[in-house]
């Protein structure tokens, strides 16, 4: 599900996502892994052009984010990618950003998955904010999400990206 339609639904998530967001960016950074494969917090990563199929993962316990791209033009860009969990482990965020704000890239594909948990939110931009801007959304039409992906929308998107945040919750069952 991509972020909800109308005006108060995106007040709503307007105020919570970004409270959210900072509780697990928050907690991700304080807390150490407990498992071999946990790696909590901001890692960065180069996206590079040239038309080739890239791909870069963080995983923390259970959960795995993967972000798959291929863009063109200018040099390498540095980006970043933060992993975080609640407190109770039953939502996990996965954000991928440009910290500069805009990308000069051009993104000829993109996908990002999550392992281990159920998308409940995602939002993919075609600026990050920086300074005075403000994150500017991508069209709904640009980009499609599944239970487990966020991936540009073939013929739809624009070839612009700079940021994608996705809060998905665990797939667990509890009793």
């Amino acid at each position: 599900m991509a972020a909800p339609s109308g005006r108060s639904g995106r007040r709503s998530w307007a105020a919570l996502v970004p409270a959210a967001l900072l509780c697990l960016a928050v907690r991700a950074a304080a807390e150490p892994g407990t498992a071999p494969d946990a790696v909590p917090g901001t890692a960065e990563f180069d996206v590079r052009p040239g038309g080739v199929v890239h791909s870069f993962s963080r995983s923390l316990g259970d959960y795995g984010c993967t972000f798959t791209y291929s863009a063109q033009g200018g040099t390498n860009e540095q980006w970043q990618m933060n992993v975080g969990t609640g407190q109770d482990n039953a939502l996990f965020s996965c954000t991928v950003w440009r910290p500069q704000g805009k990308s000069y890239l051009f993104f000829t594909q993109f996908k990002a998955e999550v392992k281990g948990a159920k998308i409940e939110y995602a939002m993919a931009y075609s600026q990050a904010a920086v300074g005075a801007q403000s994150d500017i959304p991508l069209k709904q039409e640009e980009f499609e999400v599944t239970d487990t992906t966020v991936s540009h929308r073939e013929g739809k998107f624009r070839f612009e990206l700079s940021k994608l945040v996705i809060v998905a919750r665990s797939r667990r069952d509890e009793l």
